[in-house]
């Protein structure tokens, strides 16, 4: 029982990674980390001023290429990992970021492990 429970630990800590490697590179502006965190067949999806985008995470790396990072301009950006939750070979994270290109989200994450890797397959976000 303790072996399981050490291997789902190790397991949440890499899935955290993955998820702070995504905020790293949203305050520094780094979109091909970004685009490296998440699987190439990903999904987005969620609503920006009313509006509706769906689809893949293209607009949005290319959003994080023309504006300002918040580590440049001085934006007030930060991001908690409010939930991660992991069942074998896939995950789900509830991340809440502040002050990120001048909107407030809450973004629900889902994670594949493949070959041994954690990668992006879906975020889904919502101004709050």
């Amino acid at each position: 029982m303790r072996i399981e429970t050490v291997a789902k630990s190790d397991e949440i800590k890499a899935v955290r990674g993955v998820v702070q490697a995504y905020v790293e590179a949203a305050r520094t502006g780094d979109a091909g980390t970004l685009e490296n965190l998440f699987h190439p067949q990903a999904l987005m999806t969620g609503h920006i001023r009313d509006r509706l985008l769906l689809g893949t995470p293209a607009p949005f790396f290319a959003a994080v290429r023309a504006a300002p990072a918040p580590a440049a301009s001085g934006e007030a950006y930060r991001a908690e990992i409010v939930n991660v939750e992991v069942a074998g070979s896939v995950a789900s994270v509830t991340l809440k970021e502040r002050h990120y290109l001048g909107t407030n989200f809450t973004d629900f994450f889902h994670l594949l492990r493949l070959d041994g890797e954690w990668r992006i397959v879906s975020k889904t976000f919502d101004p709050s």
